[in-house]
Parts: structure tokens; C-alpha cells; sequence
């Protein structure tokens, strides 16, 4: 989430070295995928990389650019996805555990904008399918100590994953009250984020966050969403960075 909006105001390095950003802050986001319930959760912010070749990120996941030729970068990546608890408006319901992930990723810089496109794959937890994602951010300096950023965002998630999270069995639906829903295809999340980052010295800064993304399809159509959450997802947050 944050860690490619962070570096935009770090120096990139003339020699291979670790260099990256870590910090920690929190995030004001829904209590699961489609909820209508708020509530803040602790996160941490990091994003390093060796070189141009090895990355760890909390977006991007851990990574090597078999790539990385002019403004282009392609690399596998080991990622995450989360599932979803059974508490809250979802008591009744089974819980999702969420799991590890593999995945391609391909990434353009240019002088103002950054680009990536990514799929991606379950190999542990209660999810199965695919998932495809593309963002593209575009950023700017505000002065010398501040940096915007704003972009869109769009995900499409296969049926397999869809059926896996807004499901509802009819075992489910008699314990909780929900209706049963099978889905049958998957749904896209169309949304997009800005942030603002500024930079007390050279190693410290702070960023805010708002984003907003709106489900789709199958996701949408789901009882969890259209009975007892919203398809209109937000978010915001506040993170302290150190720079290195």
C-alpha cells in the first residue's frame, strides 16, 4: 500500500545497497472486504530493496527483478491475501483463512508516473483462483519537503476467489439469517488512492492517505455486501517513515 508512494522522495542509489523506507502507523479501513463497519488497525509501512534487484515491500510483497532494463522491471513475487473472520455482522459464517501468494509483476517508470500490473495466486489458505491488478500513480513535488500522489486502481478477481469470500452456503444461511448466494463469475474493484508525504529532514517523514474503491459484479450482487455492507469501500491513514 504505501511503500512505492514513499520512495518518490528518496534518492535512488548510484551503487547496489539496501535502501528502502520503514515505519509504522494506522490504517481507518472496513472490518472485512465489503463491510460497512469501520475501525483502526495498526500497520507497519516498509518498502527496501538491494540494488535494482532484490525488494521486500508490504504492497509488492518479497521479490526479484528478473528484469530491469531501462524504465522496466518484470518479477516474480511471493505475496499475501487476507481472508475473512468470522466475527462481528459475520459471526455466523465460516471463517476464510488467507494465504500466501505467487506472482508476476510487471512495472514501468516514467519521469511522472509509475505503473504496475500484476497476477497472482493462492498456495495456502481457504482461497483459490486468481487475482489481476493494475494501478498507475502519478507524482509530484510540492516544494522541497513535500510530495503528492494520485492514481487510479483496478483488480479483477476470478470466480474461484469470488465464490471463496462472498459465498454463502446454505448451512450458513440457515445458522446466520443471510441468504444462501452462489456466485458465478468474478467482480472488478475499480477505485483510487492519494496520499501526501512530507519530509522533516532527509530521514523522517510523515504521510496521509485517503482511498476509495467500489466493488463490482458477483462481489456487489453478494448478501454479505448488499445486505449488510456496502459496496463503496474507504480508507484512510497516517504513517511516520524513516528513510534510508
Amino acid at each position: 500500500m504505501l511503500g512505492g508512494l514513499l520512495l518518490t522522495g528518496v534518492a535512488q542509489a548510484q551503487s547496489p545497497g539496501w535502501e528502502g523506507t520503514i515505519g509504522a502507523g494506522g490504517l481507518y479501513s472496513p472490518d472485512y472486504l465489503g463491510s460497512d463497519d469501520y475501525e483502526w488497525k495498526a500497520r507497519p509501512a516498509l518498502d527496501v530493496s538491494y540494488g535494482d534487484t532484490f525488494f521486500v515491500s508490504v504492497t509488492d510483497g518479497i521479490g526479484w527483478n528478473v528484469v530491469h532494463q531501462d524504465k522496466w522491471r518484470v518479477a516474480p513475487f511471493i505475496g499475501y491475501t487476507f481472508g475473512r473472520d468470522d466475527d462481528g455482522d459475520l459471526d455466523d459464517l465460516d471463517k476464510v483463512d488467507g494465504g500466501a501468494t505467487a506472482g508476476l509483476r510487471v512495472s514501468y517508470r516514467d519521469d511522472a508516473w509509475r505503473y504496475k500490473a500484476s497476477v497472482e495466486t493462492p498456495f495456502t489458505g481457504d482461497i483459490d483462483g486468481y487475482r489481476f491488478r493494475f494501478g498507475a500513480t502519478y507524482v509530484t513535488r510540492l516544494g522541497e519537503r513535500a510530495a503528492f500522489t494520485l492514481g487510479p486502481r483496478v483488480s479483477y478477481t476470478s470466480a474461484a476467489w469470488t465464490d471463496d469470500l462472498f459465498s454463502v452456503s446454505q448451512r450458513e444461511s440457515t445458522r446466520s439469517g443471510i441468504d444462501a448466494y452462489n456466485p458465478d463469475n468474478g467482480y472488478f474493484s475499480i477505485g483510487t488512492d492519494a496520499s501526501l508525504s512530507y519530509y522533516i529532514t532527509r530521514q523522517w517523514s510523515i504521510t496521509g492517505l485517503v482511498g476509495v474503491a467500489r466493488l463490482t459484479g458477483d462481489a456487489k450482487d453478494s448478501p454479505i455486501v448488499d445486505d449488510i455492507g456496502d459496496a463503496t469501500q474507504w480508507r484512510a491513514g497516517a504513517f511516520i517513515n524513516y528513510h534510508f
